[in-house]
């Protein structure tokens, strides 16, 4: 299976034309966008239709600069999936999630993080792999050490001790973006605004 993960897009439209060029250059099954599609919700034109076009499965969830109305509204507007508090199995791979963050315009406390992954996880812990998907990066990890204000989320980390993914895509920290690392038995990637081709 192979992946294109992107995050933190912030109507920045020809970097959405650029990716779905990408995706279908690369052949991939599906499409993952992690968040932060607009800037304060100023509009939401031509962020998803473009993968559309090319043929390309999107699963995607809000950021801190959404709602997950507006992320809900996108979703059903182009067949996409929704990952924030649902789960979706792709082949044996099951993907499960949570948008937003812990700072921002709309804002999830740490508690709501982890309640909202664990509930996501509980229809795809028996698939054969699993990839969580949030906006904010985790709590505790390298990638934290890129900004002195943008903290990551102690309910991801939580969630990556007790439901043990084996991959997590995030983004939200534009700094990080590309930095991997692993976190318990967990690969941690932030594919923020370059996106990432992943396969597993």
């Amino acid at each position: 299976m192979k992946i294109l993960a992107a995050g933190c897009i912030h109507n920045d439209i020809d970097l959405v034309k650029d990716l779905a060029k990408q995706a279908e250059a690369e052949d991939v099954d599906l499409v993952v966008l992690c968040g932060d599609l607009t800037l304060g919700e100023s509009s939401t034109d031509y962020l998803v239709g473009p993968f559309m076009k090319k043929n390309r499965k999107v699963m995607l969830l809000p950021g801190n600069h959404e709602t997950s109305a507006t992320v809900d509204f996108l979703a059903r507007k182009y067949n996409a999936i929704n990952l924030h508090g649902y789960s979706y199995l792709f082949r044996d791979v099951g993907f499960f999630g949570c948008g937003g963050a812990n700072c921002g315009v709309f804002q999830l406390g740490e508690d709501e993080i982890f309640k909202t992954l664990s509930k996501a996880h509980e229809k795809v812990k028996y698939a054969g792999k699993k990839i969580m998907v949030t906006h904010v990066h985790p709590a505790e990890t390298m990638m934290e050490m890129f900004s002195d204000f943008v903290r990551g989320s102690s309910g991801v980390t939580e969630a990556i001790e007790k439901l043990k993914p084996d991959l997590l895509i995030c983004s939200h920290l534009h700094e990080a973006s590309g930095i991997e690392e692993v976190v318990g038995k967990t690969k941690v990637i932030n594919v923020s605004r370059k996106g990432k081709i992943i396969e597993i």
